[in-house]
């Protein structure tokens, strides 16, 4: 799947194609659904298909301080886009102009001169444009004049209610890891680059690889039992602290991914992994001492072992 990061990017052999629009955070059952549908009308008319991102998104862009916690960084996206063989992905970056731009402006420029659309997918709900003045109605309007297609989104449902990422987000917060695999039709994976820590775990000989999850809040915050790919043929199984350390931290550090792989001694800094989360162990707490912290490291570890190994 090729990446292009802005409509500067965009040459003259990226004219024609399928498309669809969205923040598609998580990649979702019902995102899932809307890329078949996609390349279903890519291959009925020999055009490429095309999926139309944001970063940041629209909502961390106009008020940050109440954006929900982001299921997927960008690089984890589009990992998870490549599974589904689509052809491209133009990732735009939000900012004061493209926020600024009338929908006609935005339409001209994106879907008609940037990428050519024949066959536009969005939901019937979407909105764009300066303070949010366009709709599913303009872009039909639009499109009939311009010989381009707008068709909705079907919505997605599972056990009779829609997929979405807020949904996915509520079953995190309620440590349902089965709900959360269901909705996404995977595992659900954090992704990173193991990089140098403090070396505490080592010292309660429980070693970790630490991985910055470079997000200000994470959706998931516990003890885990993981599976690490990127750093053998198999994945490895581990058990994964996401949270803050509270019993060695202040509290006011970024949220950091520490997993302990078992019977593993190999040097892997700078690796980049993909951290499948299976279940949840605990919550994170703090210990009164580090005593105490490694006795339950200890008791994690084997009810991460029991669960991944039997």
């Amino acid at each position: 799947m090729e990446v292009i990061r802005s409509l500067a990017q965009l040459r003259t052999r990226h004219q024609g194609c399928v498309a669809t629009i969205g923040n598609f955070d998580g990649v979702h059952l019902g995102h899932q659904s809307v890329f078949r549908d996609l390349k279903i009308e890519a291959k009925r008319l020999q055009l490429p298909s095309v999926v139309i991102s944001f970063e940041p998104q629209p909502q961390e862009f106009f008020t940050p301080e109440k954006a929900p916690p982001r299921l997927t960084r960008l690089r984890e996206k589009v990992l998870a886009l490549r599974h589904f063989a689509l052809d491209r992905m133009l990732c735009l970056r939000f900012n004061q102009y493209l926020a600024g731009l009338e929908p006609n402006d935005f339409i001209h420029q994106v879907i008609m001169e940037g990428l050519g659309v024949k066959y536009l997918i969005v939901g019937d709900d979407f909105r764009f444009g300066y303070r949010r003045a366009g709709d599913f109605s303009l872009l039909q309007t639009v499109g009939k004049h311009h010989g381009f297609q707008v068709h909705a989104m079907k919505t997605f449902l599972l056990d009779g209610e829609r997929v979405s990422s807020t949904r996915v987000r509520q079953a995190m917060t309620t440590s349902n890891m089965a709900e959360v695999h269901r909705l996404l039709g995977r595992y659900y994976t954090l992704c990173g680059r193991i990089a140098h820590g403090r070396a505490l775990g080592r010292t309660l000989n429980f070693p970790t690889a630490n991985i910055c999850l470079h997000r200000k809040v994470s959706p998931l915050r516990g003890v885990f039992a993981v599976r690490v790919k990127g750093l053998q043929t198999q994945a490895l199984p581990g058990v994964a602290n996401i949270g803050y350390r509270p019993t060695v931290e202040n509290s006011d550090v970024k949220p950091l991914l520490e997993v302990h792989l078992f019977d593993f001694n190999q040097d892997i800094y700078g690796a980049y992994v993909e951290v499948e989360i299976i279940e949840q162990l605990r919550d994170e707490v703090k210990f009164d001492s580090l005593d105490a912290l490694q006795a339950q490291i200890s008791i994690d570890v084997e009810q991460a072992r029991s669960l991944l190994l039997g």
